[in-house]
């Protein structure tokens, strides 16, 4: 099911002899082991030899190697060198620190720094809600993780982590404006964890939790929104859960149902799932069913921990038991935050008719996509490279800049629901169809129209 993409974009430089067929030999190379050339410039041309870059998609680093060495058994080609486009991107690292005002001569420094600077030192001593006004709290966000539960990686640590919370923060100031900075914590202990987000804090307007594993999450974000005055949002959890609720509310424009009518599967019941389950309560579905990796969650299974409990106690009003193969039958909605190919397009077969799939698992998703839209009205996957892309980017700028601006110190389930409803309502009715249920990622619109949303609930709140 992979196809080739960007993420594994590679130039190749490579000698060739002057012939005129070089240029054929060297694509249909590329082309035989499954590659896509996206670019081919001469460099050089010499009377012996001819220098080529070629730049092609490949599927992963395995395939990317197939392709260099395709071309390299190919007679008088000699490969010279092969740049990773993707790690050339991260040389450095993605985002820097730029002064806002100009420091060109004396007055400037007596201004921005001392003797000036300590006037606003103590006007902030004075009253610290000044912060707010006269600092980078005002518009400055922490992404905070310990590197437990990173993409689909796992735990691999706070440094090898960077990387991720960098794009993050490049992503709040492409998408909002939002100055965002990666702190990456060398703890995995919760009260650690909680202690140092705490220490910080006075620098920042909020805290956008990242990348923490389920269950050590869900009590890290709540007892940091006990004891902090700025708002604490996990991603994983009310990020992805935002984009999902508003996705659903379209497809279910598309197929003309009632949510309250519908039964709804959620596989996958750690952060996302869990925070999936709880904001669609608002919205009072007929029913769900959560499912983990032992099956349908109810009261009377073992070893539920406290979250599964609560799961438990809120959803599958029948009590009913058995894998997700059971519980996808006759069920309208499958939303997907879980692992890939877990059922397939007999399984889809069983469900109601104009069934709404939304497989979310990345990079490969609870069932192929082309499967699904064997017997489903409309699917939804996490990639890039297929109709409605459920994208946590759609979300998280947007609530973050609604809250700076509101100065909200919590952030609540209303201010959520209007998250949701704003990235719904960017696609006008004529725009909307089976495989048009959200906005691209590069709408300029979502982002503001989140924000408004969220600052008008923070606001009424």
């Amino acid at each position: 099911m992979p196809v080739p993409g960007p993420g594994y974009s590679i130039t190749i430089r490579v000698e060739a002899p002057p012939t005129a067929s070089a240029a054929g030999d060297l694509t249909s190379a590329v082309g035989r082991v499954g590659g896509v050339i996206t670019a081919f410039d001469v460099v050089e041309s010499h009377a012996d030899r001819v220098v080529f870059d070629i730049t092609c998609n490949a599927m992963s680093a395995n395939h990317a190697k197939d392709i260099t060495d395709g071309l390299d058994a190919l007679p008088g080609v000699r490969v010279r060198k092969v740049s990773d486009r993707t790690f050339l991107v991260h040389l450095g690292g993605k985002i820097e620190v730029t002064s806002k005002v100009a420091l060109r001569n004396r007055d400037d420094l007596s201004r921005a720094y001392t003797p000036g600077v300590a006037r606003i030192c103590q006007a902030i001593a004075a009253n610290p809600e000044d912060a707010r006004r006269l600092t980078i709290k005002r518009n400055t966000v922490a992404v905070v993780t310990d590197g437990t539960a990173v993409l689909g990686l796992g735990n691999i640590g706070p440094a090898a982590a960077l990387p991720v919370m960098e794009g993050k923060a490049a992503l709040f100031k492409k998408f909002a404006g939002v100055d965002a900075w990666p702190v990456c914590l060398d703890t995995q202990d919760t009260e650690e964890i909680i202690r140092a987000v705490e220490l910080i804090a006075p620098v920042y307007g909020g805290i956008n939790l990242e990348d923490i594993a389920a269950p050590r999450c869900f009590e890290i974000e709540a007892r940091l929104r006990e004891k902090l005055d700025i708002p604490v949002f996990h991603d994983d959890q009310h990020g992805t859960a935002i984009v999902v609720v508003g996705a659903l509310r379209n497809a279910l424009r598309v197929v003309g149902k009632d949510i309250t009518k519908c039964k709804v599967v959620v596989c996958g019941v750690g952060a996302a799932g869990s925070a999936i389950i709880r904001l669609l309560q608002h919205q009072k579905p007929g029913d769900i069913l959560a499912v983990d990796i032992h099956g349908i969650v109810h009261p009377k299974r073992d070893n539920l921990d406290s979250n599964l409990e609560q799961i438990a106690a809120s959803t599958n009003v029948e009590g009913k038991a058995g894998t997700l193969h059971d519980a996808l039958v006759g069920a309208d909605v499958f939303i997907g935050v879980s692992a890939p190919n877990l059922f397939g397009a007999a399984q889809v077969a069983t469900m109601s008719s104009d069934a709404i799939v939304f497989a979310l698992a990345n990079p490969d998703p609870e069932i192929d996509p082309v499967e699904a839209q064997q017997h489903a009205a409309i699917v939804a996957t996490g990639r890039s490279d297929y109709p409605n892309q459920i994208n946590n980017v759609l979300a998280f700028p947007g609530v973050f800049r609604g809250l700076l601006d509101a100065h909200a110190t919590s952030i609540t389930d209303a201010m959520l629901v209007a998250a949701a409803n704003a990235i719904a309502d960017v696609v006008e009715p004529e725009r909307l169809n089976a495989s048009f249920i959200v906005p691209s990622v590069f709408d300029n619109a979502v982002a503001p129209a989140v924000a408004e949303a969220v600052k008008n609930a923070a606001q009424a709140n």
